[in-house]
């Protein structure tokens, strides 16, 4: 009964270490929020509204056809050269990696109601004036 135990104990260890992969494994994990996390979505030249302020340390932008959803620059410094021939509100075409934005992911799951309007991130590798929109 001595050797029985003792195998019966090994066993639950292993079901003990084993047993979260397999109940874990069947449900989405949630995205790491932030620049450089999880990429959620890729942009190609998307259409978008895009507004900043003078000093260009804050852009952001709202893709034609989703005024629900606004995303942030992860990188204005480096994108605030490209916008010199544009000004705040004009239409862009916009390129780059998609993220949830923190602030966002913290005040939805906080909130019974999810809201429709999203927040993301995005670290942008491309914009430029969208030569057919321009007026």
């Amino acid at each position: 009964s001595e050797m029985r135990g003792n195998t019966l104990r090994k066993i639950l260890v292993a079901l003990i270490i084993v047993a979260p992969i397999i109940s874990y494994s069947g449900c989405k994990k949630q995205a790491k929020c932030g620049c450089g996390k999880d990429v959620l979505f890729t942009l190609t030249n998307n259409s978008a509204y895009v507004y900043y302020n003078e000093t260009g340390t804050n852009i952001s932008f709202q893709i034609l056809g989703d005024s629900y959803s606004t995303y942030y620059l992860c990188n204005p410094g480096e994108m605030f050269p490209k916008l010199a021939d544009s000004k705040s509100g004009d239409i862009l075409l916009v390129s780059g990696h998609t993220y949830w934005d923190c602030n966002y992911v913290s005040q939805s799951s906080n909130s019974s109601y999810r809201s429709y309007y999203k927040v993301y991130n995005v670290q942008v590798t491309d914009l430029t004036l969208d030569l057919y929109g321009k007026k």
